[in-house]
């Protein structure tokens, strides 16, 4: 594996200094910035493993900081939008308290989630569980 040497400039030697000393930014910032100032000491991999920084973690940062500079070494990157995880419109959730409402299939005595769910699907064209349908019905009462 491929050494990757890190010189730091001087702002950012004293930017660094000032967060380990600090002690007010989160841990994972801290080690980062130990990492980095160990890097630019020469200190080796084992030395630091020896200091609480995993090897992993030594060439992690470096690498970060290779590629992107202090900032990307240091900081998580920002993570994409989640998705919505709501599947059921409020349309489809009138419609299955309307069908929940209704008389409960022939042979039946009342609506289970499982039938619901199975004829939501054969109804509405969309595939629910019937977990889904469970808290679709219990927000409604």
């Amino acid at each position: 594996m491929k050494r990757i040497e890190i010189r730091l400039r001087p702002w950012e030697l004293s930017y660094l200094k000032e967060k380990v000393s600090s002690g007010i930014s989160p841990a994972r910032e801290i080690l980062h910035a130990r990492a980095l100032l160990d890097s630019h000491e020469g200190v080796s991999l084992a030395q630091m493993e020896a200091s609480g920084i995993s090897r992993t973690m030594g060439c992690r940062v470096r690498r970060a900081y290779a590629q992107g500079g202090l900032k990307r070494a240091l900081f998580r990157s920002p993570q994409p939008p989640r998705p919505l995880k709501r599947k059921l419109t409020d349309e489809t959730q009138v419609r299955l308290v309307a069908l929940a409402c209704s008389p409960a299939p022939e042979g039946r005595t009342r609506w289970t989630l499982r039938l619901l769910a199975d004829r939501a699907a054969v109804l509405f064209e969309e595939k629910l569980s019937h977990e889904s349908v469970r808290q679709a019905l219990k927000k409604t009462n």
